[in-house]
């Protein structure tokens, strides 16, 4: 099973959620992708990311995360012990989400989006200092990342598999050319 874990503001409608569903269908797996729309409360995507994956073992789980939804990714891999493939994550969002406090809209639709203070808070609480086991991790990060800087992810997830983009931008416009990449490290050895 591969759970896909949207960013800020995003949806399962995304670009890279796009991807990796398109593909997975090509492949005749898509029944084993599952692609929530996350609720703006990190504790709350967190107990809906949790209840998704409940009962499936670690060894046949993987999760992808993109920016927020790979610092979903890395708290939910640390707490389950399986795979995570981080697509231009972040790593310290509360100092990049405090300006986003309040209501705005969802980059897919123009459905109201509240970002409250207290989820701050929330985010705190799932912060992952050190990854225990960088094998179970794939970093995926664009130099050109406009929005969060790559040499950060590259630090935090020292020692995992890394795949730095040279230019590129936070959607990893060509994500098309590491999909498989992904899916491959998502794939249990057992399933290769």
């Amino acid at each position: 099973m591969i759970l896909y874990l949207h960013g800020f503001r995003s949806s399962p409608a995304s670009y890279k959620a796009r991807v990796v569903a398109g593909r997975m269908e090509a492949l005749g797996r898509a029944g084993e992708l599952v692609c929530p729309q996350l609720p703006a409360s990190p504790r709350q995507a967190m107990d809906l990311a949790l209840s998704l994956v409940d009962g499936v073992p670690a060894g046949q789980l993987a999760i992808v995360g993109s920016s927020l939804g790979g610092y979903y990714a890395t708290w939910l891999a640390e707490r389950l012990g399986c795979r995570a493939v981080l697509l231009n994550p972040a790593i310290v969002p509360l100092k990049d989400l405090d300006s986003h406090v309040g209501v705005t809209t969802a980059w897919h639709s123009d459905q109201p989006f509240e970002f409250r203070r207290e989820y701050i808070d929330e985010l705190r609480a799932l912060k992952v200092d050190k990854i225990t086991r960088p094998e179970r991790y794939f970093l995926i990060a664009a130099t050109g990342d406009e929005v969060l800087d790559y040499r950060d992810m590259v630090a935090h997830y020292s020692g995992a598999r890394q795949q730095v983009i040279e230019g590129s931008d936070h959607a990893i416009s060509e994500f098309a050319d590491y999909v498989d990449n992904v899916l491959a490290f998502c794939t249990p050895e057992a399933a290769r």
